[in-house]
């Protein structure tokens, strides 16, 4: 067990700095052939940040572990909320008021709306399942684009490929970045999957408990150092755009991604207990953005409780 534990947290590393280097070397790439710094935001740095969750999902689809799949999605939707929103929170308030955000919480619910109907309707994330989110994926990008093209401001969800400029040439260091990047996601998520469900298998559990718990928080680490770092540099505000695109993301493109590679199966525990506090986690961030009310201290802790509050019940009833 200790050695299953040792390969998934090595998966885990392998995962998050294979994901950074390969947007870091793709970024290089695109700025070398002068791709436009619109598209390089909206495709590689959009689709690159959520590459860990999308390798481990498809993975753990081919690799007959759909629990491990259905839990990563919804656990990384929890986590960004309850604990990567709530732990900077404790350390500096982070504001809602952030020009443009309400419409992509409207995207976000929506999501959450097409992933809950999946869950009880038919149970299942399937080929439809995805063509469907796919398709939601697309809009969402075609509609960012038609915003930001219009020139209405700074978009608070689209990154900035700057961060991950190594150079503003092609060179050896990018491509090794690249390559490197698109061998180790593979890796990574491989080692997560197989050991992820050995020891779920150990452990007599359920295995969307793997990734509700280890894989969720492995893979939101990234955006809990960007949010605290924000909030320690009291600029939280720019933080929460990019926890409603990556929650997005997360249904759309990883979904839609282990929906065209197999058929994912809900559990009923997944229907009387994920799902619902997913939903929830959702509900509590766009109500945030529509009041434009800040989620400050006092709502910090508490989230960071209900955090701690679902793992221990999931881990309680996690009885496969």
């Amino acid at each position: 067990m200790v050695f299953q534990i040792v390969m998934i947290v090595l998966g885990l590393a392998v995962l998050l700095i294979a994901g950074d280097l390969l947007v870091r070397g793709a970024v290089g790439v695109a700025t070398a052939l002068k791709i436009p710094t619109l598209i390089v935001s909206l495709t590689i740095v959009a689709f690159g940040t959520s590459a860990p969750e999308l390798f481990v999902s498809v993975q753990a689809v081919l690799a007959g572990e759909s629990g491990i799949a259905i839990g990563n999605i919804i656990g990384s939707n929890i986590a960004n909320v309850l604990l990567v929103l709530g732990l900077p929170a404790i350390v500096y308030p982070i504001s809602a008021h952030v020009v443009g955000l309400r419409r992509h919480g409207v995207i976000m619910l929506a999501a959450t709306a097409a992933f809950a109907a999946f869950a009880y309707a038919t149970r299942t994330i399937d080929h439809t399942a995805g063509l469907v989110f796919i398709a939601g994926i697309i809009f969402y990008v075609v509609f960012m684009w038609i915003v930001a093209a219009r020139g209405k401001g700074d978009d608070p969800v689209i990154g900035d490929p700057a961060e991950y400029a190594e150079s503003t040439g092609l060179s050896a260091k990018t491509l090794l970045f690249l390559l490197a990047g698109l061998a180790g996601l593979p890796f990574g998520a491989s080692l997560l999957v197989s050991y992820g469900g050995a020891l779920a298998s150990d452990l007599g559990v359920r295995h969307e408990l793997i990734g509700l718990t280890i894989v969720a928080f492995g893979t939101s680490l990234p955006e809990l150092a960007t949010v605290m770092a924000a909030a320690l540099h009291r600029k939280s505000d720019v933080a929460i755009g990019g926890i409603v695109g990556s929650n997005i993301f997360n249904i759309f493109a990883v979904g839609g991604a282990a929906g065209l590679s197999g058929a994912s199966y809900f559990t009923p525990a997944s229907l009387t207990l994920d799902v619902p506090v997913m939903i929830t986690a959702a509900l509590l961030i766009c109500f945030a953005i529509f009041t434009r009310r800040d989620i400050g201290r006092v709502s910090g802790v508490l989230m960071i409780a209900a955090y701690i509050g679902f793992i221990a019940v999931a881990a309680v009833t996690a009885g496969a």
